[in-house]
């Protein structure tokens, strides 16, 4: 992304400083003003236009580094604009949507909303932030959306989930626990997982088959796609977006702006 965002910042760079030595040369030229002429200097002037550019680039660099950063910046405060919009005309779907997992209070009056994998490392260390923070804020909602992104064993894993929830979500808590704190998140990870709960396995393999699940998988890239979430954990708390495990008081004080926005 970087390299990329440089490349064009000097192409974009290079044709502004051609655009301006190109006026600064046609003021100093008193050339007739026929068309004839103006083609022929421009075909006998890029040969010294380049080499002014060039020697204005180096004398110069750090234009380079100011267009790249307000490039960044423009490029975040676009990216914000989408999310905010996408939150906003999708905000049933991001915080309510029946096939997610809810911890904490159902009735909280703030909701966290988690991206995870369950193979994702980093959401295994920041699920202890999600239980402290349950635990100290009992009006705090927690809504955990499951983005399997990280090969065919997370995908398999998390069906088993979405099926176990969806035959006992009163027991989706204590099985996300257990999963998550362990290794590998596989099928059978997963089924002795939800077993572990007392889950029939009939009930729940007939369950793995249903439809809704890949449909709620697509449901669920779909959002993190408009919501430029290309990783594991992300959150969407109020109407702001939060990428990566940035720990329990980063969270905690999105949480606290979210309250204040909402007057709770």
């Amino acid at each position: 992304m970087g390299k990329t965002i440089a490349i064009a910042v000097a192409g974009a760079t290079l044709s502004i400083a051609m655009l301006a030595f190109g006026y600064v040369a046609g003021s100093a030229t008193h050339a007739p003003a026929a068309q004839g002429n103006v083609a022929s200097q421009a075909t006998a002037a890029p040969s010294d236009l380049d080499m002014a550019v060039r020697g204005y680039l180096l004398a110069n660099p750090e234009i380079l580094t100011e267009m790249q950063i307000a490039l960044e910046e423009r490029e975040r405060d676009l990216q914000r604009v989408a999310q905010m919009e996408t939150i906003s005309t999708s905000a049933d779907e991001i915080f309510n949507a029946d096939y997610d997992g809810v911890i904490g209070n159902p009735e909280g009056s703030v909701t966290i909303v988690e991206f995870f994998d369950y193979n994702c490392g980093f959401c295994k260390r920041a699920m202890d932030d999600m239980d402290a923070m349950v635990a100290a804020d009992p009006d705090l909602r927690f809504v955990l959306k499951e983005l399997p992104i990280l090969g065919p064993d997370s995908q398999k894993a998390h069906v088993v989930s979405m099926a176990l929830r969806a035959l006992a979500p009163e027991k989706y808590g204590d099985f996300h626990r257990d999963l998550m704190s362990g290794g590998r998140a596989t099928e059978d990870a997963a089924i002795l997982a939800a077993l572990a709960q007392g889950v029939d396995e009939t009930a729940l393999r007939e369950e793995m088959k249903n439809p809704a699940i890949s449909d709620a998988f697509g449901r669920t890239y779909e959002l993190a796609n408009r919501l430029s979430i290309t990783g594991t954990p992300s959150y969407v708390i109020g109407d702001e977006v939060v990428f990566g495990a940035l720990g329990q008081a980063v969270l905690a004080e999105k949480v606290e702006i979210a309250r204040a926005a909402n007057g709770t």
